[in-house]
């Protein structure tokens, strides 16, 4: 559903936030590691998602990826997704059809019209904390 860069910039943006609730900045490598993915990649995620303020980066010794602890509950994975994808998968046709729409729909065009608002309304609605909050205490896994 999301593309290959959002997953791992959402997957990045938990791991950076469960070290920041742990009072630490990350590196790239660290990350890429930590997310199971390739550094190049990921390094390149981040730099969007440094420029697209969802977090923050610190030059020099002690310096990483971070995101403010107050900032945590504030950042919904609806703004990671538009950073990296963009608003596309809110709009596109669950067929891949060029013209899809109420008045000339595709064979699934409102079934999937309603998991399309399920789906706008997860990401508006979850935060980065919860999300680390749930990694941080070993319910949930960024890998295998």
């Amino acid at each position: 559903m999301f593309s290959k860069a959002c997953e791992y910039a959402i997957r990045s943006a938990v791991f950076i936030s469960v070290s920041s609730l742990k009072g630490s900045r990350v590196g790239f490598k660290e990350i890429a590691q930590e997310i199971d993915a390739p550094e190049a990649f990921v390094a390149k995620i981040l730099q969007k998602l440094v420029k697209g303020g969802i977090i923050e980066s610190v030059r020099g010794a002690g310096g990483g990826f971070e995101i403010p602890v107050s900032q945590l509950k504030q950042i919904k994975l609806f703004e990671i997704v538009k950073v990296i994808d963009g608003d596309a998968i809110y709009k596109g046709c669950g067929l891949g059809l060029a013209q899809c729409s109420e008045t000339h729909p595709c064979p699934v065009h409102f079934k999937f019209k309603a998991i399309r608002n399920e789906l706008k309304q997860m990401l508006e609605t979850t935060s980065l904390e919860e999300l680390a909050k749930g990694t941080k205490s070993g319910d949930t896994f960024l890998k295998i």
